[in-house]
């Protein structure tokens, strides 16, 4: 990349910039309180409202274990009964809601046509694993089983998360197989953290990376699954999973300059060898979280189109 920003020693591509510059913008952070309220920060400042033709609500789902609460969001070009999308944030599990991941969301509807519900799952540490899971899953299966109330059809039912969000979705796939159900037709897994060991690879290449260190994802582990036996738990680390065969096709994207660059890559692999139909693309020169670009420059939105164009043609 001829225009390319050197940032760490790292060669970015220049629309990562205006990310670091909103991440540096929303200021220091130590306490978990503090991360979170400069996570929001960092979302609102590269966030725009959603259509004004968009319909947007938010419900409290009522499942077997508690209360739920999503976003749905029906874009204008929706069929009366239409695809529908289970969207899981990131955040390292302990990060993000509906509002911080509403830019997302609502732009993945509209470039879909898809009925997309946004989970605003429990976070750790106060929840740690399976609670985040527990929620992902128990909102697909109500979706799955409720097709009226959302105006979809349950036949054709996707899931997509980024970084933390794709581990969620990865995982509920696996349970979903393991279940025999609700059928999920197709998993858009965007930077996600599948569980890989953190040391060697891409955890060493991009140690100190500019967005997301390997201290950091370390960190959100620990937070995550504070217990050995969560491990060893194919449902908190899918890529340690012992059989990969019958799960949906997958769309997985990475980042070049990510630590966990390599759980996508692996993770890609492993389904392929089980006979998985999978996409990999890894994006150049970008950073863990440059979905959040898609409206910073023409490298962010071609990225962000490559990721829904997949999801809408498997949704047809």
């Amino acid at each position: 990349m001829d225009d390319a920003v050197i940032v760490g020693g790292k060669a970015l591509h220049p629309d990562m910039k205006a990310m670091l510059d909103a991440r540096a913008t929303a200021g220091p952070a130590t306490t978990i309180d503090e991360q979170r309220a400069a996570w929001t920060r960092y979302s609102q400042a590269l966030s725009k409202p959603h259509p004004a033709d968009m319909a947007v609500d938010d419900r409290v789902l009522t499942l077997d274990h508690g209360g739920v609460n999503v976003r749905v969001y029906r874009p204008a070009n929706a069929a009366a009964t239409a695809p529908v999308v289970v969207y899981s944030h990131g955040g390292g599990f302990m990060k993000g809601d509906l509002d911080s991941s509403d830019n997302f969301a609502w732009g993945l509807a509209q470039e879909t046509a898809a009925v997309v519900v946004s989970v605003d799952y429990r976070l750790a540490p106060e929840h740690p694993f399976p609670a985040a899971f527990d929620d992902v899953l128990g909102v697909v299966g109500y979706v799955a089983n409720r097709p009226d109330d959302f105006g979809i059809d349950p036949k054709r039912i996707a899931v997509c998360g980024d970084s933390a969000g794709g581990n969620l979705s990865a995982a509920v796939c696996l349970a979903a197989r393991d279940q025999g159900g609700p059928a999920i037709i197709a998993q858009s897994l965007l930077y996600p953290g599948t569980g890989l060991e953190q040391s060697g690879g891409s955890y060493e290449e991009n140690a100190n990376a500019p967005g997301l260190t390997r201290a950091a994802t370390q960190t959100y582990r620990k937070l995550y699954m504070p217990r050995p036996e969560d491990l060893q738990n194919p449902y908190a680390r899918p890529v340690i999973a012992t059989d990969f065969t019958g799960l949906p096709p997958a769309y997985i994207h990475t980042a070049q300059h990510d630590p966990i660059r390599d759980d996508g890559a692996v993770y890609a692999e492993k389904l392929k060898a089980a006979g998985v139909d999978v996409v990999y693309r890894c994006a150049k020169g970008m950073l863990h979280g440059f979905l959040r670009a898609r409206g910073l420059g023409e490298g962010g939105r071609v990225e962000f189109l490559a990721a829904t164009d997949w999801l809408k043609a498997r949704l047809a």
